[in-house]
């Protein structure tokens, strides 16, 4: 990255009042931290891999202000980002369910709105993962070289043609897709005033909108140990779904089902992109993922 230029841009959108210090660099983005008069301001240089980031978040703040990271300048050229201070980082309150009681309705009130500009989003780089996609993009999993044993792999071959039959099903289904954050947990929302904002969009998709709370419901299981029949899992379907209408508790059912896989198929195009020495790491967290999706296959 060229960091003399970057920060030549950042000054000539504000004036730091102090150093402009890196904040974490991963193989897919690089994040800074400035200083300025009111708070602080973050910097965030793309990788290719995700370079439609700084676009997408501004489309999305240019429309839902109150729900998304003030954008206070971006590059698309260049993949580079600004942003206001969000607020405060809702996984500092341990993410508490009720939090998500609250943020999950305007959360998909943004997707409904944003379904009308679903082709914008793809034809400017937002990956492609509509549900049409993914039985191809099955295929292309099983083609990689995961981190399973061989057993839970027979699984997944096994699954092929129901899994067709499951996305056949879910388009049927007649939801409208749309942006799909596809990282949505404690540490990408944030707490502003009465209201929440959801940050770091470089994993999205255009995809169903349900398979959003695939992430959401895991951290939910995972951090607070929240076990799957926990009453708090549908009451956060039901206040998600309410600006949808009424009677789509089983798609989203469906969704969530065929989400685990799309989930993971997202997961495949940043792990292509890593050098070959980032990968084992990656892995360790990739086959929770897999693994979750693999459940999937127990049902009929």
């Amino acid at each position: 990255m060229d960091l003399a230029g970057a920060e030549d841009w950042i000054r000539s959108h504000l004036e730091p009042t102090g150093a402009i210090e890196p904040v974490h660099e991963r193989p897919w983005a690089t994040v800074f931290r400035v200083p300025v008069n009111d708070g602080v301001a973050w910097f965030k240089a793309c990788a290719p891999v995700q370079a439609f980031e700084p676009r997408l978040t501004a489309r999305l703040f240019a429309r839902w202000p109150d729900r998304v990271a003030e954008v206070i300048a971006h590059d698309e050229a260049r993949a580079w980002l600004l942003l206001g201070d969000a607020g405060m980082q809702v996984g500092v309150s341990h993410n508490s369910p009720e939090v998500w009681l609250a943020a999950l309705p305007s959360y998909a009130e943004l997707q409904r709105g944003e379904t009308r500009h679903a082709d914008d989003h793809l034809a400017h780089g937002v990956p492609d993962l509509r549900v049409a996609t993914m039985p191809a993009r099955y295929e292309d999993l099983l083609g990689h070289d995961l981190p399973l044993d061989r057993a839970e792999i027979g699984r997944l071959r096994a699954f092929a043609s129901r899994f067709v039959e499951l996305c056949d099903e879910l388009v049927a289904g007649d939801v409208p897709e749309s942006i799909q954050h596809d990282d949505l947990h404690a540490n990408n929302l944030y707490l502003h005033g009465q209201g929440y904002r959801v940050l770091d969009w470089g994993d999205a998709s255009v995809s169903h909108p349900f398979a959003s709370l695939v992430v959401t419901f895991r951290f939910l299981e995972e951090v607070n140990g929240l076990p799957p029949d926990d009453a708090w899992f549908s009451r956060l379907r039901d206040a998600y779904l309410e600006p949808w209408g009424p009677g789509l508790a089983e798609v989203f059912s469906l969704a969530t089902r065929v989400g685990a896989f799309a989930h993971a198929f997202a997961w495949v195009r940043q792990r292509d992109a890593l050098p070959s020495d980032e990968r084992p790491n990656f892995d360790l967290v990739y086959a929770v993922v897999l693994r979750r999706a693999i459940a999937q296959t127990a049902d009929p």
